[in-house]
């Protein structure tokens, strides 16, 4: 099903799951035991253009939108979540960053993006503020020209190998939640430095850091939009970013039932192939079924956020304001809801697509030498980084009491 997909996202569908299939299956098991970030990867990411896919061509970008950045990740993940995170990171560091930019911000930061040339991270998570932005306590206080920055972040995706990193701050501790915001800080300045790294169970390709701000001086001139309104970009931002959690999670799942079905195929006892035996062929129609089903969530979204996006993008150039002013014009759908809807049924199915395939499979699914139990490993992330599950269950409810509310019932 091509989900009226246009001819640029037919493109990059396909040129994706070629690259997938043709340079990033070969390395996923090697990297997965190293735990390594592959500079290979990256080099071949940035040949195809996989960083400019969602921005615009004026900064050397293709203008896909969110779409064909779901798109993009979900047939990376298909293959290996791990190293798919390489432009998904990226992508995530820079959608607050491009969404509350000044023009001239976008004009220092954007080419570079596009071609990939710098790498972007997000560092929202710290030891005392998970699934609570709120209570974050990195602080960033004014001196002259500069913020100068105190804080621990962690479990920071891409860790030591990006090049700049979108930093949730508190800048006014006494306003609490409306003291936050957030500051572009660069690899290399003075005082910032990386702590652990992360032993993780799953997407071990992708390196997880801790990031320690002591004294950093930042400049004025990396605030992205205003003090104090970093919380409303970071819920913005994670509106536009979670259905990429659920394409990764999609991915998974239909990854993990392109090693399923054609093993159920091969593999006989009692002189047939298991497949026919119609207890498994039933449970393998039910994963597809659930497997499709999130496939359909999550574009129909990414369909409806593109159709304001986009003409948002356009203004925002053409006007040199920030595409955050331009959708707040446009006074269009606040897709919180529908985020959370996708993260929350995509991450499930995946967790259960990768579970239950490797109860079908058997015991060789338990070991390294079939993929399945990296599928089932990596599949986990998705129902915890970006908000868990829960948090996805209490923004829906959130959403669903105000709208009955707002119609008197």
């Amino acid at each position: 099903m091509d989900y009226a997909m246009n001819e640029l996202e037919q493109e990059v569908l396909n040129a994706t799951r070629e690259l997938a299939q043709k340079k990033l299956k070969p390395l996923r098991a090697e990297m997965d035991i190293k735990e390594e970030f592959s500079h290979e990867m990256l080099e071949e990411y940035r040949k195809s253009g996989m960083f400019g896919l969602w921005l615009p061509e004026k900064y050397g970008g293709l203008g896909g939108g969110i779409t064909c950045l779901a798109m993009a990740f979900e047939e990376l993940s298909r293959v290996c979540a791990g190293l798919a995170l390489t432009p998904g990171t990226t992508a995530l560091g820079a959608i607050p960053m491009f969404l509350a930019a000044t023009a001239e911000q976008r004009e220092r930061w954007c080419y570079d993006l596009a071609t990939g040339k710098k790498l972007w991270a997000f560092a929202l998570t710290e030891p005392e503020a998970g699934s609570d932005a709120t209570a974050l306590k990195t602080t960033a206080t004014k001196d002259g020209d500069y913020y100068v920055v105190n804080g621990t972040k962690h479990f920071i995706s891409t860790g030591k190998e990006a090049d700049f990193y979108t930093v949730a701050v508190n800048t006014n501790p006494s306003r609490g939640a409306r003291g936050i915001s957030l500051l572009v800080i660069e690899k290399g300045t003075p005082g910032f430095t990386f702590g652990k790294k992360e032993q993780k169970m799953g997407i071990r390709t992708n390196p997880t850091y801790e990031l320690i701000f002591e004294n950093v001086r930042v400049p004025k001139a990396n605030l992205l939009g205003s003090e104090g309104r970093g919380l409303l970009y970071l819920q913005e931002t994670l509106d536009y970013s979670r259905p990429g959690v659920a394409a990764q999670a999609v991915g998974i799942a239909q990854g993990a039932l392109d090693e399923t079905i054609p093993y159920l195929r091969t593999r006989k006892q009692f002189g047939q192939p298991i497949i026919t035996f119609q207890a498994l062929a039933h449970k393998v129609a039910e994963l597809a079924a659930k497997t499709e089903a999130g496939r359909a969530l999550v574009y129909s979204i990414t369909h409806k956020m593109d159709s304001e996006f986009l003409p948002a993008v356009a203004a925002a150039l053409e006007n040199g304001t920030p595409v955050h002013d331009e959708l707040k014009k446009l006074k269009g759908a606040r897709w919180t809801k529908y985020s959370a809807e996708a993260k929350l049924f995509c991450a499930n199915t995946a967790m259960e697509v990768a579970d239950e395939c490797v109860t079908l499979c058997g015991g060789i699914a338990y070991t390294r030498e079939f993929p399945l139990e990296k599928y089932m490993r990596d599949a986990k992330i998705t129902q915890i980084y970006e908000g868990t599950v829960h948090i996805q269950k209490n923004e829906i409810a959130t959403a669903l009491i105000k709208e009955y509310a707002s119609q008197g019932e």
